[in-house]
């Protein structure tokens, strides 16, 4: 008697197997109805990419498909500074400040000092260059925005990898005026770099 239990309990469960997985509606077959959460990218139910209607929530600082910003990278780092002079700054100057102190006490004291003397604890080991100059205020403002973009020709690193917002790097420059204790310049030549 207890053997045929058993054999009839295996029988079902083998059998109830079958009947669970092919005759039920899997939840994922319930989910593909639901028109769209942010996490169903990769869901059947819904092309994220078909158009423009579908929500998603992007992470910050990631690369937009359109509308992105120009690339003169190549030209300006040949020593072209064309396009680099031509850049207008969008943003006004006032507005920016503290955003601008914190993101050069960030990535530039370290080698422009503080007040942008030149010398930052690695910038006198490095020779630095101090921005407070009249050849470093002769630089128009696209100027300085594409060396903080692309860098420098000679020890300068680009920071456009982490003042990845256009905004951020027209920050820094605003800031820099301010402690150059002139106003934003407008586009004109700026002077050859050694």
């Amino acid at each position: 008697m207890r053997r045929n239990l058993i054999v009839l309990a295996l029988g079902l469960g083998l059998t109830s197997c079958n009947w669970w997985y092919n005759t039920l509606p899997s939840p994922d077959d319930a989910l593909k109805r639901i028109p769209w959460f942010d996490h169903m990218v990769k869901s059947q139910a819904v092309f994220p990419y078909e158009t423009g209607t579908v929500p998603r929530g992007t992470v910050p600082g990631t690369v937009p498909i359109t509308g992105a910003e120009a690339e003169w990278g190549k030209e300006f780092l040949a020593g072209n500074n064309t396009t680099a002079d031509r850049l207008v700054n969008p943003t006004r100057p006032g507005e920016t400040y503290a955003r601008g102190d914190t993101l050069y006490q960030t990535f530039c004291s370290v080698c422009h000092g503080p007040a942008g003397a030149g010398n930052g604890t690695v910038g006198m080991r490095m020779g630095a260059p101090s921005l407070i100059t009249d050849r470093a205020r002769a630089f128009s403002d696209g100027y300085l925005y594409s060396i903080i973009r692309y860098g420098g020709l000679s020890l300068m690193p680009r920071y456009g990898d982490k003042l990845h917002d256009p905004r951020d790097r027209w920050a820094v420059v605003n800031y820099l005026r301010r402690l150059q204790g002139v106003g934003p310049t407008g586009a004109g030549p700026a002077p050859p770099v050694p």
